[in-house]
């Protein structure tokens, strides 16, 4: 399993799940929710699954009567609900350190 890596695109995804830790999203829902397109979060729905920070299922329909295909909605793992919000936290502390170390130390006049 594992800790996917922190890009800025799979923090963005795990916000907007962290947003309603308890509820499901497609993949449509959640790419407007994280301001990505498409096909760059199904990569990131993936991984996140493989570590088992998501479980996904099919939406139960007729694609024929309701005249579009079924949806795969995702949520978080309790695990997953944890774990990322571990990584956020984690991602956000690196975040502060790294704008500290940049600026200037001292004072020059």
């Amino acid at each position: 399993m594992g800790e996917p890596r922190m890009t800025l695109a799979t923090r963005a995804v795990l916000s907007a799940f962290l947003a309603g830790p308890a509820d499901e999203h497609y993949g449509l829902q959640i790419a407007e929710a994280a301001d990505l397109p498409g096909g760059t979060i199904y990569p990131i729905l993936i991984r996140l699954e493989q570590c088992g920070w998501l479980e996904s299922r099919w939406e139960d329909i007729d694609p024929q009567e309701e005249g579009r295909p079924q949806r795969r909605y995702y949520r978080l793992s309790q695990q997953g609900a944890q774990a990322a919000t571990a990584a956020m936290t984690k991602a956000g502390s690196r975040k502060r350190r790294t704008f500290l170390a940049a600026r200037p130390q001292g004072g020059a006049a």
